[in-house]
């Protein structure tokens, strides 16, 4: 299994990105996906889930309304859209699944910095 985020980046407040994850080695289209996020002395948290098929998303309340996820089953790539960007959604982001145990990605840093 492995996991590819791109996409990160310096950005100014109330600004956009968007964070891509290449995904291979596993049966993709049959898998949920999920971005989760590191701020600095932070836990790591789930920032948005889709299911195997698209049909299905969740958001942290933090981000809802902001943020979009979406995947590609033909490419093998998953989406986060983040629009408004604010300086607390600074972190590390990383591309994640379940497969009997979790994958990460290497993450792909975001920063929101006037």
């Amino acid at each position: 299994v492995q996991l590819v985020e791109s996409g990160g980046g310096l950005v100014q407040p109330g600004g956009s990105l968007r964070l891509s994850c290449a995904a291979s080695g596993f049966a993709f289209s049959s898998f949920a996906m999920s971005w989760y996020r590191q701020a600095p002395g932070k836990e790591r948290e789930l920032v948005a889930w889709i299911s195997s098929g698209g049909e299905s998303t969740n958001y942290a309340d933090s981000v809802k309304g902001r943020s979009t996820i979406s995947r590609d089953n033909a490419r093998n790539t998953v989406n986060l859209q983040m629009n408004s960007l604010k300086p607390e959604d600074t972190a590390v982001y990383y591309c994640n699944t379940y497969i009997v145990y979790a994958y990460w990605g290497q993450g792909t840093q975001v920063t929101v910095s006037s």
